[in-house]
């Protein structure tokens, strides 16, 4: 197997250790390399990421709560597709495996779900509170666009004039948008 990043070729070793081992009577079970249990296996040649995973909000690999064969299939198809960092997986069913509230589903769906999880979380760590790509209101106006007129602040086709404290805050830490996942009261994700 040709690791697509690096264009290493990757064989069981690579990951799980020698071969001989693996066969030594008795005790060699207990040598093999399991990423399972430990992220260190995987962490030896995804070095880009283990500085993500030091980031303030990231899901908690380093105390082994959570490893990264929990969202990654390292034996999976290479034909799957790929999500933008390399996510073997199906993304919303490795995400929702974990956090189930948020896939739904919902009477009124937020648009952004359907792309998956990473429009808005960067699953490997953020500077934001959970692990939100932009921790502000741009992180909602890079889909619902802006437009200001001579007497009107639209976003996304909705007139939102008079409302001054989206610029103090983010769409939802402002109390308007709070069900950013999907509502089954409200189709503006208010409640």
């Amino acid at each position: 197997m040709v690791d697509e990043d690096t264009g290493l070729e990757l064989g069981c070793e690579s990951c799980h250790g020698p071969g001989s081992l693996h066969s030594m009577e008795g005790e060699g079970r207990h040598l093999i390399h399991n990423p399972r249990r430990n992220a260190e296996t995987c962490l030896q040649c995804h070095m880009d990421v283990q500085g993500q995973l030091a980031l303030p909000h990231s899901h908690p690999v380093a105390g082994g709560q959570v490893t990264c064969v929990d969202c990654h299939d390292p034996h999976g198809d290479s034909d799957a597709e790929l999500m933008a960092d390399g996510i073997l997986m199906p993304e919303m069913a490795s995400c929702t495996e974990c956090h189930p509230a948020q896939s739904g589903p919902f009477v009124f769906e937020h648009e952004a779900g359907r792309d998956g999880c990473t429009v808005c979380h960067d699953p490997h760590g953020s500077v934001n509170a959970k692990m939100l790509k932009v921790g502000n209101a741009n992180l909602c106006l890079q889909c619902h666009f802006t437009e200001q007129r001579s007497n009107a602040l639209m976003i996304g086709g909705v007139d939102h004039t008079g409302f001054g404290f989206i610029q103090q805050g983010t769409c939802w830490t402002a109390g308007c948008h709070e069900a950013v996942h999907g509502s089954h009261v409200n189709g503006s994700l208010r409640f």
